[in-house]
């Protein structure tokens, strides 16, 4: 019984020893991107990524985003248009579908958006202030790793908010390149 044991007990602990890492486990993304809003317009994001790998193909993550948008900008330099911000704070996970230097990956995100806007006229007069509050939002992503060099593209799913009656598009396209500093091959 006691050899049984033991050599049960040997064939766990071999079996859990025998798998090494690739790719060092902790990495920081520092990213710059474009915005893309659901009601048109256009801006700019910024963001910062820590996250950890599980094993070499799953990483889990915290992202850390703002974004500036202009909403409904039509060129026009009579017309108002909408200055958005969004600060995001959200937990993701990345799955890589391959182990070579470069390495395409699918993911996707969860966490808290937090929202507002004011109205600008041609003249640089501003409207009212808005403050959407906080909303819950989701993204999906796809991206890729080539040495320390990133690229990925998501699309933040955020209610609708709603002001003096009018509805209120808050989701956006994010494009966005990074470099990552930690998290190359071992």
């Amino acid at each position: 019984m006691k050899k049984t044991l033991a050599i049960i007990l040997f064939a766990l602990g071999v079996s859990s020893v025998g798998y090494a890492q690739e790719y060092k486990p902790f990495q920081l993304y520092i990213g710059l991107g474009y915005a893309m809003p659901a009601d048109g317009g256009g801006g700019v994001i910024l963001d910062l990524e820590p996250s950890y790998r599980v094993n070499d193909q799953i990483a889990v993550g915290f992202r850390l985003e703002s974004a500036a948008m202009a909403k409904n900008f039509s060129g026009d330099f009579n017309a108002e248009t909408k200055v958005s911000a969004v600060g995001s704070y959200t937990l993701n996970a990345r799955y890589y579908l391959g182990d070579s230097n470069f390495r395409p990956y699918i993911g996707a995100g969860l966490g808290i958006y937090a929202l507002g806007s004011v109205e600008v006229d041609a003249s640089g007069n501003t409207g009212g202030d808005y403050d959407a509050g906080s909303k819950f939002g989701f993204y999906p992503r796809v991206g890729f790793d080539v040495g320390h060099f990133n690229m990925n593209l998501d699309y933040n799913i955020i209610p609708k908010s709603e002001e003096s009656g009018t509805e209120l598009k808050n989701s956006y396209i994010g494009i966005r390149m990074a470099f990552f500093l930690f998290g190359g091959k071992n």
